[in-house]
């Protein structure tokens, strides 16, 4: 009786350890998704400041090229 006792509170101990860090992964997703996030976010404004220089450099020589 005594062992089915302890191979119980084994099994629980075990249990419990496996399933006690979901919180930590989670809030290690949520940080990455975040960090990623910001990586694109960073790459869309640096093409479209990329963008915008080279559509000025155009608008200025058309001027340049009309007078």
């Amino acid at each position: 009786m005594k062992k089915l006792i302890l191979m119980f509170a084994a099994i629980a101990a075990v249990s419990f350890a496996s399933c006690g860090n979901k919180q930590a992964e989670a809030e290690k997703a949520k940080a990455d998704s975040i960090r990623i996030a910001d990586s694109i976010a960073a790459v869309e404004a640096a093409a479209a400041e990329a963008a915008a220089a080279t559509d000025t450099t155009a608008v200025d020589s058309a001027a340049v090229v009309a007078e």
